[in-house]
């Protein structure tokens, strides 16, 4: 296989192949095919179905091994020759070797295992199991236990002394280990699940599916073939991917999906990483190397090209000498290839050159109007130390949760509803107010003005001026026919305009869709509707018209009634006598304008009660609105802290999330103090945030029942309860619409190993457990990558061993890392999919396509333990003087 890996993948294996003759010699079936056509149709079949790896295991028998291997080793299907062997107490097993072991030495090897007859492959070997399995591995051999819970299986052998051997790192199933469930008791499931005393592995064995393969066709079956994570498929790694078989070995059944938002390709161009071009794994991806060699600028030039900035001012400043520096010089240019959640996993690139913004293309090449926010909205990216510049923040770290938190849409929208008919609900209060308060001081005045006629009355005017209240009253009617009018022709104009614009559904908007048929028709109907209406308004404005005429003709002849009775009036007035120092007629102008007053004053004792009654409507429609919030926040909370409890459920014996509803009082206590009450500072609002719970609402409606409820309900002062109440109005409205944020409370577990949980608040942690607390949270399932810089930074090392890396290993099969790191755990016991080893020659990083790959490839391995662990014999040493 010539082509070049840089990150290990699932393989799909077919582990227990047997040549031409195995199903007539066993089975007592002929196939029908000879030699050449079997081979051919087993190497078809391996195609078709994806078969990457076969392993060759007759029973005793390897001499068409050869025959095989040529026909599909060529096709780059590698093959581990191998036989089937059962030891001298009837257990069987597969013994599989290098894919360069020839058929002469796999004879050497049967001679090796001590069979009682060579030429019979059934009859066993005189080794014991724990003999048979410690001489292959000698010779460098993989065995595992064969149909280990059918006939002359090692499970149903019932040889747990076997099953405990270290060197035994595999057992064959004939499908998933759910189907064994109640099988003898559910024994085989809990063996193969590490659950049985008697059974138990300080190491759990590895299941594998790899059912006799005896005629081509039965490569079909599920349970033919399992999953094998490797770089490149080659003995050495696959024996290696059975030292980790919680992270490397899969059966069809679980085969996980990969996740949808991913980083694919990443290629820079000048600059310091001139000419790097990295393949990313689906899963975990780590950068390792010495200091300076480039692992960060990788990260940060990653970041630069998606455009997606730094949250903290240190991290900002960090990123931007970077890029400057690595890339800014040489005008570099930097391209990724991107697979999109949120775009519905299509595929885009994405270039950046320095000092330009970031252009997206299709795959077609046709440049985009997304951005590259909107191909991986998630997405979290995180410098050096940008995790501990978080810690300090609690702002930072709250937003952290958001995305883990019900963002409701619809609650926002409905809140916002609310509140907009609360504003518009105070401005018509607020109006109300203020034209009741208006009327009132009009009929407030009536008694006073109706004494002051009186006293006129005792001049004896009353007879000589009797049509003065007449002539008053017929003026104020007047006036308000006039209105009348203009009120009606208002109505209308307001109407007219209120008719709907019918070009949202004219003949460019139906074009081309399916069911325009029936949109015409309502379209129609709307036509007719508001032709019907404009005919309506057309003839009520032409009646308008008519009746302004009349209107006008008949005010002209009042006009000219009115001017007669006037003038009678005036020739009255000349003649009143004198009276208390004025003149007739300026007495009789006084008696006139007290009479006017009146006559104008009387109809707004109707308008008083008018106005009392919208008022009342408009507070119980607020009444209804405050409600309405209400339930709203309650709902919001409820949501809120059934997240809380979802969230904790993931994070258990981790991390602890608790929502503390309207917590946050700084709003409260800022309006207060913009009220500027009298006398009334901060210190003497300091109960505002010792109250055990408070509510805006309820402070309100304290205040408007007075201030002994207010110093009763809230054990405050008498001094700052009075000038508490002394708010206005609309003050006190918008105190009860004002919102409270709730607060979000995390506590970590600070326990190590088994012990039992100790949570502390975040706020009462060292940076060090206030960075894991984030972590724990960066690494809860996300649609989009994760990259980090050196997350191990402020950590204590035993939560990167015991929880970290166990997050890490669960969460990469559904969403893809990308970490540089000092730290060896992430990437060996992580088991990362992928290692870039960088290193410098002449100024410039490297990353060669030789130094990227998983564990399994030795020069990573080699390189690991030397960057990493500072070599092999510093790795043994502190082996040997812990004295594991």
């Amino acid at each position: 296989m010539q082509e070049q890996f840089t990150c290990a993948k699932f393989w799909r294996c077919a582990l227990q192949v047997n040549p031409v003759s195995y199903n007539s010699s066993y089975r007592g079936k002929d196939h029908g095919l000879d030699e050449v056509t079997y081979n051919q149709a087993l190497l078809d079949k391996c195609l078709e179905l994806g078969v990457d790896v076969v392993g060759v295991a007759d029973h005793g028998c390897v001499s068409s091994i050869d025959a095989m291997r040529e026909v599909i080793q060529p096709h780059g299907i590698v093959v581990f020759p191998g036989f089937e062997i059962a030891s001298n107490d009837k257990t069987h097993y597969v013994c599989l070797f290098s894919e360069e072991t020839t058929g002469q030495q796999l004879e050497r090897y049967l001679g090796n295992l001590d069979l009682l007859d060579p030429a019979d492959g059934v009859r066993p070997s005189r080794l014991s199991s724990e003999q048979l399995i410690e001489r292959v591995d000698q010779l460098g051999g993989f065995i595992y236990a064969a149909h280990c819970t059918s006939d002359s299986g090692l499970l149903k052998n019932r040889l747990h002394h076997v099953w405990t051997l270290p060197k035994l790192r595999s057992a064959q199933i004939p499908g998933p280990v759910d189907d064994l469930a109640g099988v003898e008791n559910d024994f085989y499931r809990k063996v193969l699940l590490n659950k049985n005393d008697d059974y138990h592995r300080e190491r759990p064995i590895a299941v594998i599916n790899a059912k006799d393969v005896a005629k081509p066709e039965d490569l079909e079956q599920p349970g033919a073939t399992c999953l094998i994570k490797m770089t490149r498929p080659n003995f050495a790694a696959f024996k290696v991917a059975f030292l980790d078989p919680g992270s490397r070995i899969r059966l069809n059944s679980q085969q996980a999906e990969s996740p949808i938002g991913k980083v694919l390709r990443m290629t820079v161009t000048g600059g310091y990483l001139d000419g790097v071009r990295v393949d990313f794994s689906d899963h975990l991806n780590t950068v390792i190397g010495g200091r300076g060699t480039g692992k960060s600028t990788l990260l940060e030039c990653l970041r630069y090209a998606l455009n997606f900035l730094p949250k903290g001012q240190q991290a900002l400043k960090l990123h931007q000498e970077i890029i400057k520096e690595n890339l800014g010089r040489a005008a570099g240019r930097l391209e990724l290839v991107v697979m999109s959640s949120a775009q519905n996993g299509k595929q885009y690139t994405v270039s950046r050159r320095y000092g330009e913004s970031p252009i997206v293309r299709d795959l077609d090449g046709n440049v985009s109007t997304l951005l590259p926010r909107d191909l991986l909205p998630g997405i979290d990216i995180y410098g050096q130390n940008e995790i501990y510049e978080l810690a300090q923040d609690e702002t930072s770290r709250l937003q952290l949760l958001d995305c883990f938190l019900p963002q409701d849409g619809d609650y926002e929208t409905k809140s916002t509803d609310v509140h907009r008919r609360l504003i518009e609900n105070q401005r018509k209060l607020a109006k109300s107010f203020s034209d009741l308060d208006d009327v009132k001081a009009q009929v407030d005045r009536l008694p006073k003005l109706e004494e002051q006629l009186r006293g006129f009355e005792g001049l004896g005017i009353k007879e000589k001026l009797a049509k003065t209240s007449l002539l008053a009253r017929e003026r104020e009617i007047a006036n308000t026919a006039t209105k009348s009018a203009q009120s009606l022709r208002d109505a209308l104009a307001d109407f007219f305009d209120r008719l709907p614009d019918l070009d949202f559904i004219n003949d460019e908007a139906l074009e081309g869709l399916p069911d325009a048929a029936q949109l015409i028709a309502v379209r129609t109907m709307l036509e007719v509707v508001c032709q019907g209406f404009m005919g309506h308004l057309a003839a009520m404005t032409a009646l308008l018209d008519k009746a302004s005429g009349q209107l006008t003709a008949q005010q002209d002849a009042w006009q000219q009634a009115i001017q007669g009775h006037e003038a009678e009036l005036e020739k009255a007035l000349r003649a009143l006598p004198s009276a208390a120092g004025k003149s007739g007629q300026e007495v009789g102008a006084a008696y006139q304008r007290v009479m006017g007053e009146i006559e104008h004053i009387k109809p707004m004792k109707i308008e008083l009660s008018t106005h009392e009654g919208q008022g009342n409507t408009l507070k119980q429609e607020r009444r209804n609105l405050l409600g309405e919030l209400s339930d709203l926040r309650g709902q919001r909370i409820q949501a809120l802290q059934k997240a809380a409890k979802r969230l904790n459920r993931r994070l258990k014996g981790k991390l602890k999330v608790e929502i503390v509803p309207e917590a946050d009082r700084s709003p409260l206590l800022n309006f207060l103090l913009e009220c500027s009450l009298e006398g009334v500072k901060e210190k003497r609002l300091a109960w505002i945030k010792e109250a055990e719970t408070i509510s805006p609402l309820s402070l309100a409606q304290s205040i408007q029942n007075g201030s002994a409820d207010v110093q009763r309900d809230w054990d405050v002062t008498q001094m700052v309860a009075e000038a508490l109440t002394k708010l206005q109005p609309s003050q006190l409205m918008e105190l009860e619409a004002l919102e409270l944020d709730h607060r979000v409370d995390i506590s970590l577990n600070v326990a190590h190993g088994q012990a039992d949980p100790v949570f502390r608040p975040l706020s009462k942690l060292s940076t060090g457990q206030q960075c894991t607390a984030i972590l724990h949270m960066l690494l809860l399932e996300n649609v989009d990558p994760l990259i980090m810089d050196q997350p191990e930074d402020n950590l204590d090392n035993a939560f990167i061993a015991e929880r970290i890396v166990t997050e890490l290993r669960g969460a990469k099969t559904s969403r893809q890392f990308l970490f540089a790191t000092h730290n060896a755990n992430i990437p060996v016991f992580g088991d990362a999919e992928w290692i870039g080893v960088f290193t410098t020659a002449d100024n410039q990083g490297c990353l060669e396509l030789e130094t990227q790959g998983s564990i399994d490839v030795p020069v990573i391995r080699d390189q690991v333990a030397s960057i990493l662990e500072g070599g092999r014999d510093a790795f043994i040493q502190r082996k040997e003087k812990y004295e594991f």
